[in-house]
């Protein structure tokens, strides 16, 4: 927060109560001048709107104690906004429509400037490859990732309000048991969330006895689908699991798997309309068809750059193409799968392992219910494998993992280390945070 609110500059803030204790902690560090606080029942009437306050604050104590002396009440600002008179401001294409923030998963979080222009574009780009499935007024949409996450501000927020659908929003999606009761009460026709999310809910006994007679699509994006989740998705719903990828920094989608029946598992699909990709070596040369290389992307919803961070940009974006820091391979007919992210690729005696296909394996294993891939240092091959699992079955040993692995995957690529934890860092959209086991990791031990 600290960080964000001083590289952003912003003045005012809008907060929900239950995380005003977090503001109180940094407000003294940053320029903000107006604090208003918001209760959840603000906008539910005052009988109803006051029971849920007064239940949220005093029974399920979901607002911690804090003290920032200067807010104003959401409710007294509306008062206080009210006496005055609304002055219409002239909106043009290209003004910055958000600062979106990138995760930070490598790195120092920055702003993406996205202008008006960049989130239309994508907006219309993203409706012109659902038209053929999704039906105005007709579609319920279960949104569990959280609307400031940009795949739920413009898939689920701004997408479905095109399609005047109903969104349901999931607040606590990791409450799986209250999550699967809220699915109950809806035939939802469209859900989206990331592979950690769609793997839970899979792990989940109830799960299976839902109604999925109107479910026509789910999309998975932010982090890689994997392959074992896929088909049990559709093995238990009758309904794919279809794949698609984009970035902060492209508003955010570039490419989705085709809705007509003919998308490929594994892939992330072929490029959404006005979309231009290419994959490039470390020479920044293109690379042949089916030959990987680092994804580049061009079109109208690539940002306009990074705030405040004119190197930052111009590392990322050359000549109008984006180079997104992925690792890609196109094959014959166009689809595009994932190889991984540049950065998190591991070394191993000169050779490149790509933790996402270890990943692949080992998830796929029967025992294991999720895993996370890094690279250790290694004194003979520079960097080793390790995998960081969850286990599905207690009785999952160190000895099995390995020996699946050696039955589907080259010697250099197999976990030299195994390791097992009870939970694996994610973000808050369920995304596995390889940097936070890589550092937890080589806090606990020494190689």
């Amino acid at each position: 927060m600290k960080h964000q609110f001083n590289d952003s500059g912003c003045k005012a803030i809008l907060i929900l109560s239950n995380f005003a204790y977090n503001l109180e902690k940094i407000i003294s560090k940053t320029k903000i001048q107006h604090v208003i606080v918001s209760d959840m029942g603000d906008m539910l009437g005052t009988l109803k709107g006051g029971l849920v306050n007064f239940v949220v604050k005093y029974v399920k104590k979901m607002v911690p104690k804090f003290s920032l002396p200067s807010a104003v009440s959401f409710k007294k600002a509306l008062s206080i906004g009210g006496k005055y008179q609304f002055k219409k401001h002239k909106i043009f294409s290209d003004d910055i429509a958000f600062l979106q923030y990138t995760g930070g998963t490598t790195g120092v979080s920055k702003g993406a400037m996205l202008s008006n222009y960049n989130v239309l574009s994508n907006m219309i780009q993203v409706s012109e490859c659902m038209d053929i499935l999704l039906k105005e007024k007709k579609e319920i949409v279960i949104t569990a990732l959280p609307l400031y996450h940009i795949f739920a501000l413009v898939c689920n927020a701004l997408v479905m309000f095109k399609y005047g659908a109903k969104n349901i929003l999931i607040t606590n999606p990791r409450d799986m048991d209250g999550f699967i009761k809220e699915l109950s009460k809806y035939n939802f026709s469209v859900i989206t969330g990331v592979n950690t999310l769609f793997n839970g809910l899979l792990n989940n006994k109830k799960f299976k006895n839902l109604n999925f007679s109107k479910l026509k699509v789910a999309f998975g994006g932010g982090m890689a689908v994997q392959e074992s989740v896929a088909i049990k998705w559709n093995e238990v719903t009758g309904c794919p699991l279809v794949e698609g990828y984009g970035l902060t920094e492209t508003s955010p989608v570039v490419t989705i798997n085709p809705l007509d029946g003919t998308n490929k598992i594994g892939s992330i699909g072929l490029p959404i309309p006005n979309t231009e990709i290419k994959f490039i070596d470390d020479k920044n040369k293109e690379v042949p068809v089916g030959e990987r290389g680092e994804i580049c992307v061009k079109g109208p919803q690539v940002m306009v750059g990074y705030w405040n961070r004119k190197e930052a940009t111009d590392e990322v974006i050359k000549n109008g193409w984006l180079i997104t820091g992925d690792i890609g391979v196109i094959d014959n007919q166009g689809f595009i799968q994932i190889v991984d992210r540049k950065k998190e690729m591991v070394l191993v005696s000169g050779f490149n392992v790509f933790p996402n296909e270890v990943e692949h394996v080992i998830s796929s294993h029967p025992k294991v219910l999720e895993v996370g891939v890094i690279g250790v240092p290694d004194k003979k091959t520079s960097e080793a494998v390790k995998a960081v699992i969850v286990k599905k079955d207690e009785s999952l040993t160190e000895e099995e993992i390995k020996l699946h692995c050696k039955q589907k995957l080259t010697n250099y690529k197999c976990p030299k280390h195994v390791s097992f934890t009870d939970e694996l860092p994610k973000s808050n959209v369920g995304k596995i945070l390889r940097r936070i086991i890589k550092e937890k990791d080589l806090e606990l031990n020494s190689y």
